[in-house]
């Protein structure tokens, strides 16, 4: 039984691995097709955004940027007819994408290392098999 759980240790750590390792590549292709360039006053100013830091850094310069233009309001405590809450609104969208891509890094990074401990769980069971055979009859 230890033998046949070390290999879905080792698949499903692959697995994991793999495909945190393509997603991570992913968002980051697709955020770099985006051309976006953080802004000067941005934590890390004027940086082509292609990962987890410079989007966090630009989305809190988009932040800083729309509270000022909008007094600093946010869509909510602006009124219904203010015209300035299309520019809240945008804002609001702005930071929103670019947090979810800071996200999507995240866990794909969190995948991979997931990933990769299941693979040294698995092969760790498999020396233990290999250890004490006679042990996995015990239980």
């Amino acid at each position: 039984m230890r033998k046949v759980a070390s290999w879905v240790a080792i698949g499903l750590g692959a697995l994991m691995f793999v495909g945190g390792i393509v997603t991570y590549y992913v968002v980051h292709d697709k955020l770099s097709d985006q051309n976006i360039t953080t802004s000067e006053d941005a934590c890390l100013p004027n940086k082509h955004v292609t990962g987890p830091f410079s989007a966090f850094c630009e989305a809190g310069a988009i932040d800083k940027h729309t509270r000022e233009a909008t007094g600093g309001k946010t869509y909510a405590e602006l009124e219904r007819e203010d015209p300035l809450r299309v520019t809240a609104m945008n804002g609001a969208f702005l930071q929103a994408s670019l947090f979810t891509s800071v996200v999507a890094f995240g866990v794909a990074a969190m995948a991979s290392a997931m990933g990769l401990l299941f693979i040294l769980i698995g092969l760790g069971m498999r020396e233990v098999s290999q250890i004490a055979p006679g042990s996995a009859t015990a239980t």
